[in-house]
């Protein structure tokens, strides 16, 4: 089975790395159940059908479908046959929560945490492999150069961690890039309330949108109260803030 550039394959053959990836995913006892994207060829799968029978994997390659029910069987009532980007979340275990992860796609992979977000209340973990450059802006702090609008939206509902960098050679055929795996933990209190979320995004994909603007140039046509162009952090760039600044920028807009 040939990995498909179309659907952004390389798959991971190096079965002491695929332990550590599982074996980071922390066990939820309120929430025991399993979600894996991207399947392949199932070297993660093997591993988490052992660990728990409350797991699904969603695989949008029909190629890859027919060759996990050949080679793993007991997959066979496991598999979804669906675009993960496309498939309703509350429909994978009937509503309930679960865990997330993959050595996700990487032409995709942002777009898989932008989802995961949008269900963050089913999704108190994920662990994922990116590429290692998208890993490092999950979890960057302000001030660095890789911090942007991925890093702000993802931490301010979720607790990151970079665990480790994954070569090349670890994966079928071997990527141009380097990988990253991360952890990332729902926090208890999001950093941002559910009512302000709309017009919180909206201002940090605007000020990143120019980040090398400051932000009263930046942000300019999102001002509706008269004096908001001459807050203080107005003088900073969009890269500069931290999330919480960012929210005090929206609350003097309001």
């Amino acid at each position: 089975m040939r990995a498909k550039k179309s659907y952004g394959q390389h798959f991971l053959k190096d079965k002491g790395l695929a332990r550590r990836i599982v074996d980071a995913l922390e066990f939820l006892p309120d929430c025991p159940r399993i979600l894996e994207v991207g399947p392949g060829k199932g070297v993660l799968t093997r591993l988490l059908l052992a660990r728990q029978e409350a797991f699904l994997a969603v695989e949008a390659d029909r190629d890859m479908l027919a060759y996990l029910e050949e080679h793993l069987p007991e997959t066979a009532e496991k598999l979804i046959a669906a675009d993960f980007l496309k498939l309703d979340l509350k429909t994978v275990f009937d509503g309930a929560c679960f865990s997330l992860i993959g050595n996700f796609p990487y032409n995709i992979s942002s777009q898989i945490l932008f989802k995961a977000l949008e269900s963050r209340a089913l999704v108190p973990q994920l662990v994922g492999m990116f590429q290692r450059e998208v890993a490092e802006r999950v979890v960057a702090r302000p001030g660095s150069k890789t911090y942007g609008v991925l890093s702000v939206l993802v931490q301010a509902h979720y607790e990151g961690r970079y665990l480790f960098t994954v070569k090349p050679g670890a994966f079928s055929p071997p990527p141009k890039v380097q990988s990253g795996v991360i952890r990332l933990q729902r926090r208890e209190k999001p950093l941002v309330p559910d009512e302000l979320w709309p017009a919180f995004r909206q201002m940090v994909k605007t000020a990143f949108g120019q980040r090398r603007k400051v932000l009263r140039n930046a942000l300019k046509t999102l001002a509706q109260q008269p004096d908001f162009l001459e807050h203080p952090l107005m003088q900073q760039r969009a890269e500069q803030l931290s999330i919480t600044e960012f929210l005090d920028l929206l609350r003097a807009n309001r």
